[in-house]
């Protein structure tokens, strides 16, 4: 039982739904229902015994390892921490095209996406993505947009030029 434990435990922590003890076992060379059973009841008296953050719940038929309630604040704090990273698709498509057209006026941008972009814009720039790189020659000097460092360090990219060619992305 205990190699068993680190492969139930495994299963339940990568799941994003609850799994029945023989969907466990599904997963698991070697495993029968009533072992894996038994694994889970060990697991939760380990949680419980030493304090830690998570538990094994019944729930829908099935199992599923969750963090305990005492934590639920932090986990909304990251919660929200995470979805302000996200970005929407339209900041993809913006950011995309920033990427490989750059240096970049809004109007062109704007005549791309067939949108207006300007709310766009300026979210990339608040999240440092995007940056001013200077104004157009012509008539009104319009502001030309392009990526930033952290834009590469975020991709993972030591220049623009490793971006993917467009005919490489499928």
């Amino acid at each position: 039982m205990d190699q068993l434990k680190p492969m139930v435990e495994a299963v339940l922590f990568v799941s994003d739904e609850p799994l029945s003890a023989q969907k466990i076992k599904d997963f698991i060379p070697d495993a029968d229902v009533a072992a894996v059973k038994s694994t889970i009841d060990a697991l939760r008296a380990d949680y419980e015994s030493s304090g830690r953050a998570f538990t094994i719940e019944e729930i829908a038929g099935g199992y599923r390892m969750l963090t305990r309630p005492v934590y639920a604040d932090i986990i909304a704090r990251l919660r929200k921490a995470r979805a302000e990273k996200k970005l929407s698709q339209a900041a993809i498509e913006t950011l995309a095209i920033v990427a490989y057209r750059q240096p970049i006026k809004r109007v062109d941008i704007e005549a791309i996406r067939g949108v207006q972009s300007g709310e766009i814009l300026r979210a990339l720039m608040e999240r440092n993505l995007v940056r001013i790189a200077g104004r157009d020659t012509v008539p009104g000097n319009p502001v030309l947009y392009g990526t930033t460092k952290e834009f590469l360090e975020v991709f993972g990219l030591n220049s623009v030029t490793d971006l993917p060619k467009p005919e490489e992305i499928k």
